[in-house]
């Protein structure tokens, strides 16, 4: 190799007359290349490093250098606690909030006793595996022959990164990360019904042709009412604080603070009033006006006809969208609209009130034109003059007593009608409604886990990179997935489950926050419908930071995914079953990338732009990549490869995933690895195949099943072998059978 990092290594091969590797080493100080890695803060979240060090001829035979190194990651189990913690928090403010509903006639009541009685058994549940989960202090890693463990279901399956730093006379110090990770998927709750997204389809078919007595709100209101009842339990709190602190500045007769104070009380009601005007609200105030006792429709709320309103003598029909609000004639459908719209009045009076204190302070005459929203005062000029901080304070306090009692109003009503919402969607089918969120649950913990550690990696990588970080704060990154999973059998639920865990993960945003302790791990907030991961970087480094992301603003993520079946169950199933559902995910998914692409283009600085299309042939690749989508070719490996390619040149974050992320994810890493080394490096056309069987017979991949399943032997038999693409097959001697 030339000379050995720190002269620690061992075990030296060497390629004389076709031996097996050009040469190979284990080497026992990982990472001490690249200075530009931080490596004291990704030390705190990388553990258990095992490093290769490699020298092949290039074309024009000179060396390159290649050092291969494989972590283990402590978010795999710190992200699972964190989600988990998260979701009992909310569990048990929806279970309270269901309490606090008030009177409902016997069968409303009785659903909810029911609701709440299954939300019970299941929160416990979750606190049980958190439990579990805590003892698991230290712990980095999760083997693929734990992977139908229960206490483990929120914990992503064999995740590591996969890191290749190649050192060439043609392109000096480059790196190539790949995160691999076992498909997220429930295996412990099992594939015999499928995967998510057809138990999700099914589920919202059944539920929108159920009977009368469930009120049907589509996936879209069920998601809107969460979000109104959150933004209404962050608002309220926010509000009340922000008048405080205007009655404070009014204390101290401070018109800078007071305006400042009024600013920023202005601004959280306005988004408190605008959080109210969705047709929901009013939909679900009669909806649960129905459900109290003696409030009795003749016919469920159902959406208008036109102009002309369903007759009272019409049949009981099942419960369709909340669009609009049917007549009923005790129920006083303007009521809703003089509660909500008595908050926008009472902050135009303290506004108008603020306006006339600040003017009259500064010698003005007469009060402002906002004077006309505010009933008169008879309060004397003279009075505010003469004692301005009692009279300060004293003339805004009731005006703040208003607006707290309108917004506790306005709150309360809000509050209950919304969470009458989400009982509709708990009561239609229990326990399998609960079942559902648990599944989804368990495999967005899995894909959130690697989600997260990608990040972070990406980031600390690319820190003092000023495209990428103009691209992070402008743009967002792509976030591409490979799969590896057959559409035969069980493999086809766990590829329904990993094409849902993968697009909820657009719910999640981060923001990098500067770290003011040791502990650097990323810490969650937020709920199901929108999760906020912030990621904690040392003071040197934050200071380097665009302002925009210094200043707190969310990161967001495109996740796509690209899948290909390559084993003996695909031949199975393109020969006899059906690959739909690999067609399908492709194509979705592809539609993504290209809006992200679109995306890029446009916001990206002209400059920017200009050098890199000199330097890529994007719109290029993405043809090619819809070409290879459409030609619906069996086992066609190359729509890997240009989603890799595209992802990479997109400065975005790669995973490469099948069941457990052990042997067809080996095949595919040593392969793109050794093909980078080939395009990008000029390895030497005479040890393309030497160096891929050397990454595979001696390299990080056969480490990685050593650490799995205790046996250095990829778990192919001669049928599998047989099925694989080019390029996909190990070496002799290294494979056997055994449980993949």
């Amino acid at each position: 190799m030339g000379e050995i990092e720190d002269g620690e290594a061992d075990n030296i091969t060497t390629d004389v007359q076709g031996q097996k590797c050009a040469l190979v080493c284990e080497c026992s100080a990982p990472e001490s290349v690249s200075r530009k890695d931080n490596l004291p803060f990704l030390n705190a979240v990388l553990k258990n490093p095992v490093c290769k060090l490699y020298r092949f001829p290039t074309s024009d035979n000179k060396w390159m250098q290649i050092r291969e190194q494989m972590s283990e990651s402590i978010l795999s189990f710190h992200i699972p606690k964190e989600l988990i913690s998260l979701q009992i928090k909310e569990d048990l403010c929806r279970n309270q909030e269901l309490k606090e509903l008030g009177e409902l006639s016997p069968h409303w009541d009785n659903l909810r006793k029911n609701v709440l009685t299954h939300c019970d058994q299941m929160l416990n549940m979750y606190q049980d595996i958190l439990t579990e989960l805590s003892k698991e202090t230290g712990s980095s890693f999760k083997s693929s022959s734990s992977k139908g463990e229960k206490t483990l279901e929120f914990v992503p399956i064999n995740l590591h990164l996969q890191r290749m730093h190649v050192h060439s006379p043609h392109l000096k110090d480059a790196l190539y990360d790949v995160i691999t990770v076992g498909a997220p998927a429930a295996h412990f709750q099992g594939f015999k019904n499928g995967g998510l997204r057809k138990l999700l389809h099914r589920f919202e078919a059944e539920r929108r042709n159920t009977g009368y007595q469930f009120i049907y709100y589509s996936p879209e209101n069920t998601a809107k009412a969460k979000e109104v009842l959150s933004n209404i339990n962050q608002l309220q709190p926010l509000i009340a604080t922000h008048a405080d602190l205007l009655l404070n500045s009014a204390s101290q007769h401070s018109p800078d603070s007071l305006k400042n104070s009024l600013k920023m009380l202005s601004e959280k009601t306005e988004l408190f009033v605008h959080a109210f005007k969705d047709q929901l609200v009013r939909s679900a105030l009669l909806a649960l006006y129905t459900a109290r006792p003696g409030g009795v429709l003749t016919k469920p709320p159902s959406p208008k006809s036109g102009a002309e309103e369903s007759s009272s003598q019409d049949p009981p029909l099942p419960m369709r969208r909340q669009d609009s609000i049917p007549h009923h004639s005790d129920y006083d459908e303007e009521e809703w609209d003089r509660v909500w719209a008595s908050v926008g009045k009472s902050l135009n009076c303290i506004i108008a009130m603020v306006d006339k204190l600040i003017e009259r302070e500064s010698g003005g005459e007469g009060g402002s034109d906002s004077l006309k929203d505010v009933e008169k005062d008879s309060s004397p000029v003279d009075s505010i003059i003469t004692h301005p901080k009692e009279d300060w304070y004293e003339q805004l306090y009731p005006l703040i007593l208003a607006l707290k009692d309108c917004m506790g109003e306005v709150v309360n009503r809000a509050k209950q009608s919304l969470t009458f919402v989400l009982l509709q969607e708990l009561a239609y089918s229990l326990p399998q409604c609960l079942m559902l969120t648990l599944r989804r649950d368990i495999v967005f913990s899995q894909a959130l886990a690697g989600l997260v550690c990608g990040f972070i990696i990406k980031l600390h990588t690319s820190l003092y990179d000023p495209g990428f970080l103009e691209q992070l704060h402008t743009v967002g990154l792509i976030v591409q997935y490979e799969g590896l999973l057959s559409t035969y059998s069980e493999e086809i639920g766990m590829l329904e489950d990993m094409a849902v865990g993968i697009s909820d993960l657009k719910k999640v945003a981060f923001k990098i926050i500067e770290a003011t302790s040791n502990d650097v791990l990323p810490v969650i907030t937020g709920r199901r419908e929108h999760y906020v991961v912030e990621v904690k970087v040392p003071a040197r480094m934050f200071e380097s930071l665009p302002l925009q992301i210094k200043e707190g603003q969310l990161l967001h993520v495109y996740p796509v995914l690209f899948n290909v079946g390559i084993n003996e169950q695909q031949t199975l199933a393109e020969r006899f079953g059906d690959v739909s559902l690999q067609e399908s995910i492709n194509q979705e998914n592809f539609e993504l990338l290209k809006e992200y692409c679109t995306v890029f283009m446009e916001k990206m600085p002209p400059d920017y732009i200009s050098h890199f299309q000199e330097q890529n042939d994007l719109k290029g690749l993405l043809e090619n990549l819809h070409q290879n989508i459409q030609a619906k070719k069996r086992k066609n490996v190359e729509i890997m490869w240009l989603a890799a390619t595209i992802c990479r040149k997109l400065n975005g974050i790669r995973f490469t995933c099948c069941k457990s992320a052990k042997d067809r994810t080996s095949m595919s890493v040593t392969l793109e690895q050794c093909s980078i080394l080939r395009d990008e490096h000029q390895l030497h056309k005479d040890f393309f195949i030497r160096a891929l069987d050397c990454m595979r017979r001696e390299g990080c991949r056969i480490e990685n099943v050593l650490k799995n399943i205790k046996c250095r032997k990829y778990a192919f038999n001669m049928l599998q072998l047989m099925a694989f693409p080019k390029y996909y097959r190990p070496p002799e001697g290294t494979y056997g059978k055994a449980d993949t």
